[in-house]
């Protein structure tokens, strides 16, 4: 049976600042918890109730503190017998030496921003019924609370550092006009539900920046080479296609397109490639009207059982080499989970620990090996570093250590895939205090992450590509609205919440 973290986390008595468990994203299979991860949990349990009566706080209110996450990082080092994350004793009972640790005492050192970010804005997630779920092996029911609009705008800008995100959507097809020719409208246009299609992602973004007074939202439009189909001719519509990306493009002012090339929202019983002709072609007009950011999804291919092996990374090379003047993020790092995921998780990703290279995360970086000219492909850690840390840290060493490696500080992007996460805080402190080992740096070349390495992918890389000036936005921070809410909701108690959204399995 599979469970929401949070839920089974609540039923057992467990408020941990990090996850100790894998969550599933709804893109895989969950895993159940390790014995080395329900050690790791109990000691953060335990440690966290003895310190919170230290400090005369209640546990809950410890838990939701920097100290707590202290205390975690602290438990996974003593459960690790060596140090998988740089903290110290004293975090655990002095905040400050927190921020110390994490920012140097420079409050806002980092800009934070998260382009993977998802809600459902309260329409309950058909997808969890689905064939495609039934596919998965998933058993879920419908939720729209967890996923509100509500707590999105609470967890990834109230109770995390991130000053930026980018609305990020699933693929769906927009009907584009009623039985009597009349152009649709908002909901109208996705009228069998839709998890978050692209109007509903401009309209909700739109509404984050107009209350803040500053921009603290993107969004990206959902449309693709394989949206509209002429069944007749068996060929894209391409004048349906025009219509809507022109729509997406100057009517819900997206900043990036997001694609599932292992999709089928026409019902085609296809997907399509980033290097096919209709991509190509898709390419050519969104360059020539301006737009030239594709972020891609790769990786995690358990959506479609015949179509899952369009999720490969593989066609990237071509489509990367034939424009030049795309930006092409890749989703995931193109990390790619076992049929079935369980003790044998690593064999079945073919995880080579003499190189460090798994499924489809090598084929990623062969791209960018064998081509060491291009320069428009872009790595995204999005429920990639966070899962890899949690279910092993010597993975997520090799995993970023080769992103860095291959293509460049400058080149890996930040994003969380949250709200399965929860609140994207946790992810956001491990980063600042993940490193690689020195053992790893020589045996394997990689090169410890520096301070700026660090500025780079928690923000400055994504600004760049976004055409974001940070400058501009840290100066607007302070005084709008958000950071006024942020901090009258600190002032009065508002407490982050540990719970993850997530799907695991339930223990026998």
């Amino acid at each position: 049976m599979w469970v929401r973290k949070g839920d089974k986390d609540q039923a057992s008595g467990v408020d941990s600042p990090i996850p100790t468990q894998v969550v599933s994203n709804e893109e895989f299979i969950p895993r159940p918890q390790t014995q080395r991860q329900k050690q790791i949990e109990d000691l953060t349990m335990e440690w966290g109730t003895r310190n919170a009566k230290k400090l005369g706080m209640s546990r809950r209110s410890y838990m939701a503190s920097s100290m707590g996450i202290a205390t975690a990082f602290l438990a996974t080092n003593c459960v690790a017998g060596k140090d998988v994350w740089e903290v110290s004793e004293e975090e655990q009972f002095d905040p400050e030496a927190v921020e110390a640790k994490l920012t140097g005492g420079k409050k806002g050192k980092y800009f934070v921003m998260d382009v993977q970010a998802h809600f459902s804005n309260g329409i309950p997630l058909g997808f969890r019924n689905s064939e495609t779920a039934r596919n998965m092996g998933f058993n879920l029911s419908d939720d729209v609370d967890a996923y509100s609009f509500k707590n999105f705008v609470k967890e990834m800008l109230i109770d995390s550092e991130t000053s930026m995100i980018v609305i990020s959507g699933v693929p769906s097809r927009e009907e584009q006009r009623g039985p009597d020719g009349r152009v649709l409208v908002d909901a109208e246009r996705t009228p069998r539900g839709a998890i978050l299609p692209s109007w509903l992602m401009s309209k909700s973004g739109r509404q984050i920046n107009e209350v803040a007074k500053s921009q603290r939202a993107l969004w990206q439009g959902n449309l693709a080479p394989n949206h509209y189909w002429n069944r007749e001719t068996n060929t894209i519509d391409k004048a349906a296609t025009l219509e809507q990306m022109e729509r997406e493009l100057n009517l819900y002012g997206i900043s990036s397109w997001k694609w599932y090339c292992h999709t089928d929202p026409a019902r085609t019983g296809n997907g399509f490639q980033c290097d096919d002709d209709n991509a190509q072609w898709f390419i050519e007009e969104s360059a020539r009207r301006g737009m030239k950011t594709f972020s891609v999804h790769k990786g995690y291919s358990y959506q479609s059982k015949t179509l899952g092996h369009l999720a490969n990374p593989q066609d990237i090379e071509q489509a990367a080499l034939r424009n030049p003047d795309v930006n092409f993020i890749i989703y995931h790092s193109a990390l790619k989970h076992g049929a079935t995921d369980g003790e044998n998780w690593k064999e079945m990703n073919e995880y080579n620990p003499e190189t460090g290279d798994f499924l489809w995360h090598k084929i990623l970086m062969d791209i960018k090996r064998n081509n060491p000219q291009v320069n428009n492909v872009y790595p995204e850690v999005g429920s990639f570093f966070n899962t890899l840390v949690v279910q092993d840290p010597e993975m997520a060493m090799h995993g970023m250590g080769l992103n860095i490696k291959t293509y460049g500080s400058d080149h890996v992007i930040w994003g969380t895939d949250c709200l399965w996460w929860g609140s994207p805080q946790w992810a956001i402190e491990a980063f600042q205090r993940f490193q690689i080992s020195d053992e790893f740096c020589e045996k394997y070349g990689y090169e410890k992450i520096t301070d700026e390495d660090k500025a780079n992918i928690l923000g400055l890389n994504a600004a760049r590509l976004y055409g974001v000036d940070v400058e501009a936005q840290r100066n607007a921070l302070p005084a709008d609205a958000l950071s006024h809410i942020k901090e009258a909701y600190l002032q009065n108690g508002g407490l982050r919440s540990n719970y993850a959204h997530g799907w695991v399995k339930e223990q026998a």
